[in-house]
């Protein structure tokens, strides 16, 4: 049971050591029925219908549930473990009870913020959240890919915009960190410069509004948007970057980073990162690659327009993690996204490098115990 890292100024005697033995095997076994009944039941009776219209029942739940202390108590009860310090870090003069958070991408409606906490999660993004408002790409949008560990996604960046989000949530209080990820409206009309503008005029809302977040997301890597406009060259990084540093922006600011360019071209980019008050970076977004060998081929033949979550962008976040960290780990926070689906994975990314870890398709293959799994195992690592 790792007991040194329960270590109090107390001696410890046998009964204590019993007990927290107990406690132990007791938790494990708890997530470990959860996450069975999860997949063998829950799952199966989800899955029988549109992956869309499941995200939005669950999130409009979730959302319900947040508003009441009866149902947060409720959540809390059947997922949290009670936190040790163990795994408490402060990053960026934020602190981080456990370094387990949801990604942008699945609460772009800004629903969750008050019940994500009880399901046991260190911090949560808001978003990808734009300037104007975006109702989604054409249909299908998200689709289910089981045998390859994955989610076809193609929202696009669909979100209210960033006035109502803004005024959805700044008469909250958090109880964890909470971001808000931020990029470009999703129009073929806007050019480059346009494109600055715009996303700064959505920094801009943020910044005046009275919401309590603690850090932003900067993405500028989805890859199902409209458009010819690419942040991945230096130039246009850079300037990118250097307006957003008139905005005197006092939260901390994190990328979240490609996995589609090679190793020299993200080296490129994050010379550009380092020269710009950025806090950190995020590896990475959705994979583009249809011939990727971790996905199903025969599963994937007949699908729509998209990129792909989970399993298949796995291997090239843990490169990405480890590129950055070998050049810049005690300079710039890096954060691991992608193809989490077991303690085993968050702790490679952390291994890599990483301060903190995000996913959101992992928690659907597997189930909404994974965080507090996560969180259990990493407690006698993260010392």
């Amino acid at each position: 049971c790792a007991i040194a890292n329960y270590a109090t100024p107390r001696r410890f005697n046998s009964v204590h050591i019993i007990s927290l033995c107990y406690y132990c095997h007791w938790m494990k076994w708890k997530l470990t029925l959860i996450g069975i009944l999860y997949r063998q039941i829950l799952k199966r009776i989800l899955f029988l219908f549109d992956p869309e219209f499941v995200h939005e029942f669950v999130v409009r739940f979730g959302e319900l549930l947040g508003r009441f202390s009866g149902g947060r108590k409720f959540v809390k009860r059947i997922f949290y473990v009670k936190p040790t310090h163990n795994l408490s870090q402060t990053i960026a003069g934020i602190e981080f009870k456990n370094p387990v958070g949801l990604a942008a991408g699945f609460d772009y409606e800004a629903r969750l913020t008050q019940i994500l906490p009880a399901v046991g999660f260190g911090f949560m993004t808001v978003g990808t959240i734009t300037n104007q408002p975006y109702g989604g790409n054409p249909r299908p949008r998200l689709t289910r890919l089981p045998r390859s560990g994955s989610l076809l996604v193609n929202k696009g960046f669909k979100n209210p915009g960033a006035v109502a989000v803004a005024a959805k949530l700044q008469n909250l209080h958090f109880e964890i960190p909470v971001g808000i990820s931020i990029g470009r409206t999703n129009s073929a009309h806007l050019d480059q410069e346009q494109s600055v503008a715009d996303i700064l005029s959505a920094f801009s809302v943020f910044e005046n509004s009275g919401v309590r977040h603690a850090y932003y997301e900067l993405n500028i890597s989805c890859p199902n948007l409209y458009g010819d406009v690419t942040f991945y060259t230096p130039h246009n990084l850079k300037y990118l970057l250097s307006a957003l540093a008139k905005q005197n922006i006092k939260k901390p600011i994190f990328i979240k980073m490609p996995t589609s360019q090679p190793d020299e071209a993200v080296l490129k980019m994050l010379d550009v990162i380092m020269e710009h008050k950025i806090a950190g970076v995020i590896f990475g977004n959705l994979q583009k690659d249809r011939n990727h060998p971790a996905l199903n081929k025969s599963e994937i033949k007949h699908i729509g327009q998209g990129s792909f979550s989970g399993l298949p962008a796995k291997q090239r976040s843990n490169e990405l993690i480890k590129l950055a960290h070998e050049h810049y780990g005690k300079k710039l926070v890096i954060i691991g996204c992608g193809g989490i689906f077991t303690p085993e994975d968050a702790r490679e990314k952390i291994r890599l490098g990483a301060k903190l870890v995000q996913l959101i398709t992992g928690m659907i293959f597997q189930g909404p115990q994974l965080i507090e799994e996560i969180s259990f195992c990493l407690e006698r690592e993260m010392v």
